[in-house]
C-alpha cells in the first residue's frame, strides 16, 4: 500500500495519537481510529449530540513493513467475531454462551497485526447485530444489510511499530460545521435502518441459516 492519507474525526481539536490509549469497547478494542474517506469522518467528529462543532485531523501511514489485516478480505463472520470480541449485542445469558462458541469458530487472532482494516459499527450496526443474534437474519443477507448500512472503511492503529508510522499533517485540520454534518450523519442512518428493516422482512431473508446454526 506505500503511504496512506488518513483522517481522523474527533470532538477534540488537539489530538495526540498514543500507543497503549482508546477504548477497549471499540469495535477492534484500543487503537486510534482513522479513514480514508474525509467526508465520513466530518461526520464522526459530529456525532455526539451536544451540537459542538467538531474537528478532523489529517494523517499520513507508511504501511511499509507494517502486518495490516484486512476483515474485507475474510468472510463477514470473522468481522462480526471481532466486534463481539469488544462490544456485546445482547445481555442475555444464551447470547453471552453462544457467542463464546461464534468466537472461537470465526475469529481471526489480530495480535500479531500492527493495523486493522475493516467495516465501522456504526448505529445502524447494532440494529443488525440485535437481530442477527436473535436469529431474525439469513447469513445469505448479512453482507447486503450491511452494505445498506453504508458502514465506512476504518484503520485502527495498534502497535507501537504503527504509531511510530503516522505522521500528523499540521496543515491539515478541518472545523466540521456541527449542523451541517450531524445532520448527514443522522440522515445515514434513518435511510439505512430503513432499508434493513425492508430486507429482513422480505421474503429473501429465509430465516435457515441464522445465528445459532452457526456454530
Amino acid at each position: 500500500m506505500g503511504e496512506i492519507v488518513l483522517y481522523h474525526g474527533s470532538f477534540n481539536k488537539v489530538v495526540v495519537p498514543q500507543y497503549g490509549l482508546g477504548e477497549t469497547k471499540h469495535d477492534y478494542g484500543k487503537g486510534f481510529y482513522l479513514t480514508e474517506n474525509v467526508e465520513l469522518a466530518k461526520e464522526w467528529a459530529v456525532c455526539r449530540p451536544d451540537e459542538t462543532n467538531g474537528w478532523v485531523h489529517k494523517f499520513e501511514l507508511d504501511t511499509k513493513d507494517l502486518k495490516v489485516l484486512d476483515f474485507q478480505q475474510y468472510n463477514v463472520l470473522s468481522w462480526l467475531a471481532e466486534l463481539m470480541k469488544h462490544r456485546d449485542a445482547a445481555d442475555t445469558r444464551r447470547y453471552k454462551m453462544l457467542s463464546k462458541k461464534f468466537i472461537a469458530k470465526y475469529g481471526i487472532d489480530t495480535s500479531e497485526y500492527d493495523v486493522i482494516k475493516g467495516w465501522r459499527a456504526n448505529a445502524s450496526y447494532f440494529y443488525i447485530a440485535k437481530e442477527f443474534v436473535r436469529d431474525n437474519i439469513d447469513i445469505e443477507i448479512l453482507e447486503e444489510l450491511l452494505s445498506l448500512g453504508g458502514l465506512g472503511i476504518q484503520y485502527c492503529i495498534k502497535s507501537k511499530l504503527a504509531y511510530s508510522k503516522l505522521t500528523k499533517i499540521e496543515d491539515g485540520l478541518i472545523c466540521v460545521d456541527y449542523n451541517e454534518f450531524n445532520e448527514k450523519y443522522n440522515k445515514r442512518d434513518i435511510n439505512a435502518r430503513k432499508n434493513m428493516h425492508e430486507l429482513v422482512d422480505s421474503d429473501i431473508n429465509k430465516v435457515t441459516n441464522v445465528f445459532s446454526t452457526l456454530i
